[in-house]
């Protein structure tokens, strides 16, 4: 592989002496209406810090803003602010519905994207396309009010503020010079057919740390007096030392305070002059007092103002640094821009396969730009939260809010942290964030193995070993899917390097013991090693809440949690073998999680509980969850859903060459298969030799597979044009209902959006098309296929009499879901919906959304649509890197 300059920033980015990754696009797309804000009795977090205070309220604990950029403690932030003379206030930030307000959950009302990033940040780019109308805020949300569940969403598109083409496409990209000296430029280009003139102001601010403690430092912005045609900005920060915003032009430049209007908020007659707000109502409402004529401040803006004529194009630029400026402080600027462009180039180059097309290569760059843009800066320390702040009223007592994460007080986050969606998910979720770091480790391995690392540190984990799920709920239950993320991490580095990174495996084994350790002590209902864990991320797919405790004892034994389970022990298995090659000691727990596996297994096909009944469904050949009512009573929940499938997550191949090197072990798993027939009767073929003489440790046996697979593969059932859905098609004819404690509770296959109110009403899990079980489904597949070889075929798509080995079969869907993405035959890309001025219009056709789900029988993206947290796994898919296969032996290697 070409080494590039942006492999060389990587590399030295790794010392704690170098800075290349000190300066990113850290800020937020929004901060507003997030827990770590709430402050209300009645937790209600959407309401207490809404759209409509966001201008006017300094945040407590995060800042956000458009294409925004800060250090990695977000002391001081860089982003841009637009006025197109007819807007009721400035765009300093997106605009979207609260949960609350959306008949679907929030949902973020713009059009932006993500469009080139390089790891360490040399290099940015992103595009919003901001409308030359007044922006229709009060429209979308009463548009919406009218629509029930059972309803799309109104979209922005919807409202014909982009008829005529009277928007302006605003680029901004960023390139350093150095570590340290950041340049900005922004691109706007009038689309629309008359001239029209724009306000654009790039704003320079600090987070506001001093008001929430007496005595707190207070730090300064001041203009300085320059000569040429520049205006500047003298910044005295406490880590950096003084930094320079340096603006092209000689634009006027607006100071006032980074602090609550409290006057337009509560009234407060003596509330702060010029306020967070101070900006905004100089330059839309014309008040000139808003604003510090004394050119000193928290938060500034240049203030230029624009005419663009029809088609035509203008170009801002700005240049951050510690040097004080001077004539020369954009004389090579334009040939660093270039420079930096280049390298990206480059860098690319050695990640995206040469043999993909033009397209696959352009949504493969624009998902995993997206992926780095999402990188934010996350701060919330839990026990402060809690108890409020010296300077400011205490918290309420008794409420909702109160009991909030009571249990999470040692949590301390206060770092930048991979974001499932800087909009709509501002915050980290635990088994997001193990996903994410699988396509990340294709640009970044280091900052992968510090991700997952991250949330095992101390003040993360819980002290009892969970880790922490989302800021909505710490103690929700996310899948445990950190071991099997940190081997893919692992293997990724090795598969590229030729060398394994045995210290970050080791030293995230040991703090992996603790989590598995908390799933068996916590979420064993009946000490029978089947599984409860709750919703377990996949939301509304149960036909009952299953975050909440079901009434009279009743509780359900789920496919999903044992098989999420037995996975996890494999997990742990193969990287206790690949530890033990290196230490002999690891040999013996490498023993613990084998047997683990073989318990689990065995509690699948055999419960002990006087009912002969199991997960297993003979039957239909099938798994579903037990609902247990007591006294040996038990209903089987036949509900054809993802729960059923993720039992074939759980599987791996044991290598015969690696066995003979683990003499330890190997006994002991004889001595196993020899005393305790019992539980080794149901690992599947684990005493028959595959491919090559290997084990394959499995829950399903090949008749069991070729049963399960064959709902999987019917397109009347799970398999879609884009994928495996959620949820069979089978039930929208058959809906599935059960009566608990004499309520009804029904599931029907929904394909999109959910009519559910649970979680919120951003629940999706019926139906729809999700990235990242779907890339474990391939994942295992090509496990399969590595133990049983070419001769195991199955019929896909069933009932097609084309006969598929398991490895035709995971590429097969994997096309399925990169079809979500690109140019089809039709000349359309299904993830638009078949919207035509995404499809047909130049200037948007070429920009593509990475959504949470997507429609299952349109392939229309849906929820929220910069989640290229896991929908960013189409990088892997696209340049072949689902590492094949999860064997406990043999070095990594790619298919296609």
């Amino acid at each position: 592989m070409a080494r590039t300059a942006e492999h060389g920033r990587l590399e030295a980015a790794m010392s704690v002496d170098s800075h290349w990754r000190r300066w990113g696009p850290y800020v937020s797309d929004r901060a507003w209406g997030t827990v770590r804000e709430d402050y209300s009795k009645d937790g209600t977090a959407w309401e207490y810090f809404p759209h409509e205070h966001a201008r006017s309220r300094a945040y407590r604990w995060n800042e956000d803003g458009i294409a925004g950029v800060c250090d990695r403690k977000q002391e001081i932030c860089l982003a841009l602010a637009l006025w197109n003379g007819q807007d009721a206030i400035l765009k300093e930030r997106f605009f979207g519905l609260t949960g609350p307000e959306g008949n679907h959950g929030e949902d973020v009302k713009e059009y932006y994207f993500y469009q080139d990033c390089t790891p360490t940040h040399a290099y940015m780019r992103m595009l919003y396309k901001y409308p030359q109308r007044p922006f229709p805020y009060e429209t979308l949300v009463a548009r919406t009010r009218e629509r029930t569940r059972h309803e799309p969403e109104y979209e922005l598109i919807d409202t014909g503020i982009f008829d005529d083409h009277r928007y302006f496409d605003v680029t901004v990209e960023y390139a350093k010079a150095d570590e340290e000296d950041l340049l900005m430029q922004i691109t706007i280009v009038n689309r629309g057919p008359d001239a029209a003139a724009l306000h654009v102001l790039p704003t320079v601010w600090f987070r506001n740390t001093w008001a929430w403690a007496p005595g707190a430092a207070r730090p300064e912005l001041q203009q300085l007096d320059t000569v040429d045609a520049v205006s500047a900005v003298e910044a005295r920060t406490q880590r950096y030392g003084t930094r320079y915003v340096c603006f092209e032009g000689r634009p006027p430049i607006l100071f006032t305070e980074n602090e609550t209007n409290t006057r337009r908020l509560f009234g407060d007659p003596s509330g702060p002059a010029c306020a967070k707000d101070g900006i905004n109502d100089f330059v839309v409402q014309g008040a000139t007092t808003a604003v510090n004529g004394t050119g000193r401040g928290t938060k500034a803006a240049a203030h230029y103002i624009v005419d663009v004529p029809a088609g035509g194009s203008r170009v801002i630029r700005v240049r951050f640094s510690p040097t004080v400026p001077g004539a020369a402080a954009f004389t090579d600027f334009d040939a660093v821009l270039a420079t930096r462009q280049e390298e990206a180039d480059a860098f690319y180059a050695t990640v995206i396969p040469a043999h993909l097309t033009a397209d696959e290569a352009a949504v493969m760059r624009q998902s995993l730009a997206g992926m780095l843009w999402s990188k934010q800066f996350y701060h919330y320390d839990v026990k402060a939260w809690r108890a409020g702040d010296p300077a400011q009223p205490p918290p309420p007592r008794g409420g909702k809010r109160d009991a909030r994460n009571a249990e999470w007080t040692h949590l301390y986050n206060d770092d930048v942290i991979s974001m499932p969606d800087t909009w709509e998910y501002p915050w980290y979720a635990a088994w997001d964030l193990a996903f994410h770091c699988v396509p990340l480790a294709m640009v970044d391995a280091d900052f992968a193995k510090r991700q997952l690392l991250l949330m095992l540190r101390e003040w993360y984990m819980h002290p009892n070993g969970q880790l922490p799920a989302y800021e909505w709920n710490l103690s929700d239950v996310n899948p445990p899917v950190h071991a099997w993320a940190a081997w893919r991490v692992y293997e990724l580095e090795r598969a590229r390097t030729g060398t394994g990174d045995i210290a970050f495996l080791e030293r995230i084994f040991h703090k992996l013991l603790l989590n598995f350790t908390w799933w068996v002590n916590r979420k064993d209902e009946g000490g029978n090693n089947v599984f409860e864990g709750g919703f377990l991320g996949l939301d509304n797919i149960g036909v009952f809440d299953r975050s909440q405790p079901l009434p009279g004892g009743i509780y359900l034994e789920q496919s999903d949690g044992t098989s999420w389970m037995a996975m996890y022990s494999l997990n742990l298995l193969t990287i206790a073998l690949e530890l033990a090659r290196h230490n002999p000691a690891y040999e013996d727990v490498a023993s613990k999680f084998w047997e683990h596996f073989l318990f689990i297994s065995y509690a699948m096909a055999h419960q002990e509980q006087g009912d002969d009944v199991n997960l297993w469904d003979e039957q239909d050949g099938f798994f579903y969850d037990i609902l247990r009512l007591g006294q040996g009573r038990y209903e089987r929940v036949r509900l054809r859903s993802m729960v059923g499938l993720i039992p074939l997550f759980a599987c791996a191949t044991l290598e015969e060459s690696q066995l003979q090197t683990l003499p330890a072990f190997r006994r002991r798993m004889r001595w196993f298969l020899e005393h305790r027939p019992e539980f080794a009767a149901s690992v599947a073929l684990m005493r028959q030799p595959g491919q090559e003489a290997r084990g394959l440790l499995s829950l399903v046996s090949p008749d069991r597979l070729t049963r399960v697979l064959r709902y999987m593969l019917d397109e009347q059932e799970f398999l879609s044009p884009y994928g495996i859905r959620a949820l069979s098609r089978y039930h929208q004819a058959h809906p599935v209902s059960v009566f608990v404690g004499g309520t009804e509770h029904r599931v029907d296959y929904e394909p999109g959006e959910s009519t559910t109110p649970m979680f919120g009403g951003n629940s999706n899990w019926r139906g729809p098309i999700w990235f990242p079980v779907n890339y474990l489904l391939i994942e295992s597949l090509r496990t399969l296929h590595h133990y049983f070889g070419s001769e195991y075929r199955v019929e896909c798509p069933t009932g097609s009499g084309q006969w598929m080995t398991l490895a035709e079969v995971a590429d097969e869907i994997a096309r399925r879901l990169a079809r979500l993405f690109l140019v089809g035959a039709d000349g359309r890309r299904p993830v638009f919906g078949g919207e035509d001025r995404f499809d047909r219009v130049p200037h948007w056709q070429a920009h593509i959304p990475f959504h949470e789900y997507f429609h299952a029988d349109t392939g229309k993206g849906l929820g929220a649509s910069h989640q290229t947290g896991w929908t960013g796994l189409i990088a892997c898919l696209l340049a072949g890197n689902v590492v094949s296969p999860f064997t406990t032996g043999g070095d990594a290697h790619q298919t296609r």
